[in-house]
């Protein structure tokens, strides 16, 4: 036995490229990928190689080596991940559930119509509405076109099935409740009760995941530092009205306070 690799990729590559230097090596595949040499008088050869080879494993020339001489019976197997799995994998029941009755009620907006779909579901446009309840959240669900909810949701199922994952529904749920609530608020107080879109909830979990990570990274929760600048951009472009469409601004800028808030409260002890 010449060595083992973690990675079976790699291992493949290393045997591939010998062959092309004329010298056979096997692969036995178990917890690790070991790598054998029948002709043990090429064996100081081989380890020279291999010297060479750990140095730079992604040299192209490996690369080329496995076009060159690769077989599709290598052995060699990857996992695959069927999408609704994968979406299943990543989220809980509540990210399913919220996304799931985000997507009913975008299917009733196109079938009945925007305006149908408003008067149940808007924030109270009357103040004989004041104690419909879920309004006060519902107007989170309702999208106005395809972008708008497969930007939504791709968020809310990256970020939001993380943290439920993690930290559990009843976080989840928490931080969804308490932004839709406020962010809701406010963006009635700029532009009246005709809004919806689940985009104030999504900035609040940007903000809480990316302070989580940075105060707290032992809570798997995080995002990277280049989507949240990335976040950031959209919210000022949005502000300022850049993109040329209606974005409900009041809504982001409150649910992104809304989750740092969360977040700093939740880690206000650690070091």
């Amino acid at each position: 036995m010449i060595t083992s690799f973690a990675n079976p990729r790699v291992a493949q590559a290393f045997v591939d490229y010998m062959q092309t230097q004329g010298v056979v090596l096997t692969i036995q595949h178990h917890d690790t990928s070991d790598v054998w040499l029948a002709d043990e008088s090429q064996a100081g050869r081989v380890r020279d190689e291999l010297a060479r080879f750990q140095q730079n494993p992604e040299d192209p020339r490996y690369l080329a080596a496995s076009w060159q001489s690769g077989q599709v019976n290598s052995g060699l197997h990857y996992r695959r991940y069927p999408f609704f799995a994968t979406l299943r994998e990543r989220a809980g029941p509540v990210t399913l559930i919220v996304a799931l009755l985000c997507v009913l009620v975008f299917i009733l907006m196109s079938t009945l119509g925007d305006q149908m779909v408003m008067v149940w579901l808007a924030w109270p446009f009357d103040p004989s509405l004041r104690f419909d309840l879920w309004r006060y959240f519902s107007h989170a669900l309702m999208h106005f076109s395809v972008m708008h909810i497969l930007f939504n949701l791709l968020w809310w199922w990256y970020i939001g099935g993380a943290i439920e994952k993690r930290l559990g529904s009843g976080k989840l749920i928490v931080i969804t409740l308490i932004s839709a609530l406020l962010s809701g608020y406010v963006q009635h107080k700029f532009s009246g009760p005709w809004f919806g879109g689940l985009s104030g909830v999504v900035y609040a979990l940007m903000g809480y995941a990316w302070l989580r990570g940075e105060r707290d990274p032992q809570s798997g929760v995080y995002l990277p530092r280049g989507l949240i600048a990335f976040s950031l951009i959209w919210l000022i472009a949005g502000w300022f009205d850049l993109f040329g469409m209606s974005i409900a601004n009041g809504a982001h800028v409150t649910g992104l306070a809304v989750g740092l808030a969360m977040a700093f409260v939740d880690t206000r002890k650690r070091t």
